[in-house]
């Protein structure tokens, strides 16, 4: 790849401002520093909207959990118990037994979830949705493969409630992470 050739300027000498000229159609362009939507750069309409979306949001009363937060709590606390019973069981999977490591390893952290959600701590719920996160690359992966309909049903589930808890998990994580105040 070759270097483009560009005239320089002298060092310290300022950039002169674009002539302010019509369009095509004859439409006077707007005077430098002029505040519209129309001459905002992408970046700049995206920054602004972000700003409006935090201004806003309201930081969580003390005590307080957002609604996605308490189902993605009780989520956790519902694996991590069924997991632990079906274990308990004797469930094979795949005609295998489920090796006893794995399963609590599994439980603990879903239980550490579950605690960390209730107290609406944020390592929590952005834990919970990176795992969240994985389990629907897998579903939708599993998806492609389904050679029943039973299975393609749970995977169309497991996508479909996922990916909505997940949506909902990204505005709660806003709250939980906004500085609380005194009112």
């Amino acid at each position: 790849m070759g270097k483009r050739s560009r005239k320089r300027r002298p060092d310290g000498e300022p950039l002169a401002p674009a002539p302010a000229t019509p369009d095509a159609l004859g439409t006077p362009a707007p005077e430098p520093g002029a505040d519209t939507t129309e001459t905002l750069s992408r970046s700049e309409r995206t920054e602004r909207r972000y700003q409006e979306i935090r201004a806003n949001l309201e930081p969580l009363d003390e005590g307080e959990r957002p609604g996605a937060v308490t189902v993605a709590a009780i989520v956790a606390l519902l694996l991590a118990v069924s997991n632990l019973v079906l274990w308990a069981l004797g469930t094979d999977v795949r005609g295998e037994g489920a090796s006893p490591a794995g399963v609590i390893v599994f439980a603990v952290l879903m239980l550490l979830a579950a605690w960390g959600m209730w107290r609406a701590k944020y390592w929590a719920v952005l834990g919970f949705q990176a795992l969240l996160a994985v389990t629907v690359i897998i579903a939708f992966l599993s998806l492609m493969v389904a050679a029943k309909w039973q299975a393609v049903v749970i995977c169309l589930v497991i996508i479909g409630f996922g990916g909505w808890l997940f949506w909902k998990l990204i505005r709660a994580m806003a709250r939980i992470q906004m500085p609380r105040y005194e009112r």
